[in-house]
């Protein structure tokens, strides 16, 4: 059984919640804010957590830490924004 990878999942999530465009402006132009953002939701999971499970508020701040990840799901979303 093969994993999704966390940028596919994301980029599906935020394209079903619309917010694609939104986010790929965000991450393309986020730079620090993008690893203070993780830090923040590291901050806020046990809060977020009555609302979404901790362990996907988690694996958000993770690839927000990681610019590779970054990079990757701003292309992506940009990608599928194209016409």
């Amino acid at each position: 059984m093969r994993m999704e990878s966390p940028v596919n999942q994301w980029s599906q999530r935020l394209r079903a919640w619309g917010l694609s465009n939104l986010a790929a402006t965000f991450l393309e132009h986020a730079g620090p804010l993008a690893f203070l953002s993780a830090q923040a939701l590291h901050f806020t999971a046990p809060i977020l957590s009555l609302i979404t499970p901790e362990d996907q508020v988690t694996a958000w701040a993770r690839m927000l830490e990681d610019p590779t990840e970054v990079r990757a799901l701003a292309r992506q979303l940009a990608q599928e924004e194209q016409p």
